[in-house]
């Protein structure tokens, strides 16, 4: 199999336009799978065939999964680098059938995105300071996350020639080496413009790297220079790892949330357009994600926006929303009364009480 994966790995990065991070996932979860398949026929790696990976193999591996107590996410990872490497055997004619097919999927646990309250998210904003060259930098690079809802590999990918501010818009370069272009508010604008003249000043600094501020890229047809929009106190541009540290630092600074990263901003960006009225179709398009189920996560809203909006939007619904939430929280109210007397039969009669409420007043 080694051949093959090694092919099988350049068809993903030449064909389907893999980032070279997808390709090294890909590689480890492929090289787990070959080495249980190993395992479980009795042979070396070197000599597994590719009529070694069967329906056998594919449950056997995510049975070993389970028993390692990995997340099902991880599972459904895993079984979707393996479906995907066997239907490239298929095509190939190195197997026949496809033995993936009849592998169910992991069921994947419901978990709601991390996210900021706006709020908190205007506490993150004014947290960098303006005062200095870098502080203004961070400003706009904690500006741009919340404005655009970019991937962190995306604004660390960021040249100058990226951004319009004219326009308002950022040219990114997503997963899949897809391109979209994406819009961004006024506060943003006047915090790249500021940043833009201190940039000038780090780059053009004797003590700065040539090397590191710019780089040329050869696409095929002609070679030009790449001037990192983000970067450092030396000129070169920031890293993935840089810009984490940075935003998680902003938030120790000013919030008592833990566990709050850059991908967060991301979450927070969705979610809020959500609540603010924007269509799922429109936020999948400015994320990035190729499919609208991926969306979906950000549907998290509470009842009370949902009973806002059907109030508002229902051509009967009349005073429906309201009321009912009015007379259920004071059955709600009725009914902790009673627990907490120790009244548990009167605790289930005060919420049915309720329940009754919100019907009467419902009613037109």
């Amino acid at each position: 199999m080694t051949e093959q994966l090694k092919a099988f790995l350049k068809f993903l990065a030449l064909n389907r336009n893999a980032s070279p991070h997808t390709v090294r996932a890909y590689e480890s979860d492929l090289a787990q799978f070959i080495d249980h398949a190993a395992a479980l026929a009795g042979v070396r790696r070197a000599d597994v065939k590719p009529a070694h990976l069967d329906r056998t193999a594919l449950r056997s591996f995510l049975a070993d999964l389970h028993k390692r107590r990995r997340s099902r996410a991880t599972a459904a990872r895993k079984l979707a680098a393996a479906r995907t490497l066997i239907r490239y055997l298929r095509r190939e004619d190195e197997i026949e059938g496809d033995p993936g097919a009849m592998v169910s999927t992991p069921k994947r646990e419901i978990r709601m995105p991390a996210h900021l309250s706006e709020s908190e998210m205007d506490a993150l904003l004014g947290a960098a300071s303006e005062e200095t060259a870098l502080g203004r930098r961070d400003r706009a690079i904690l500006e741009l996350f919340y404005a655009s809802g970019l991937r962190l590999s995306e604004l660390t990918g960021l040249d100058v020639e990226d951004v319009n501010l004219s326009a308002r818009m950022v040219r990114v370069l997503g997963k899949g080496r897809k391109q979209r272009l994406v819009p961004f508010n006024t506060t943003t604008m006047k915090a790249i413009r500021a940043y833009l003249n201190d940039r000038e000043r780090i780059v053009s600094d004797p003590r700065s790297s040539p090397a590191e501020a710019g780089c040329h890229k050869t696409d095929g047809r002609h070679n030009h220079r790449r001037d990192p929009l983000f970067v450092n106190y030396r000129g070169g541009r920031l890293t993935v790892r840089s810009v984490d540290r940075l935003v998680r630092k902003y938030v120790a600074a000013s919030s008592t949330r833990a566990g709050i990263s850059p991908h967060a901003l991301r979450h927070s960006f969705a979610t809020h357009l959500l609540q603010r009225g924007a269509d799922l179709r429109s936020i999948q398009e400015l994320l990035g994600h190729a499919r609208l189920g991926t969306t979906q996560r950000y549907t998290h809203v509470n009842a009370v926006q949902l009973l806002d909006v059907y109030r508002k939007s229902h051509p009967r619904a009349g005073g429906v929303g309201m009321a009912g939430t009015a007379a259920t929280a004071e059955g709600a109210g009725k009914a902790r009364e009673a627990e907490r007397a120790g009244e548990a039969g009167r605790a289930g009669e005060a919420g049915r009480a309720g329940e009754a409420g919100a019907t009467r007043k419902a009613e037109p």
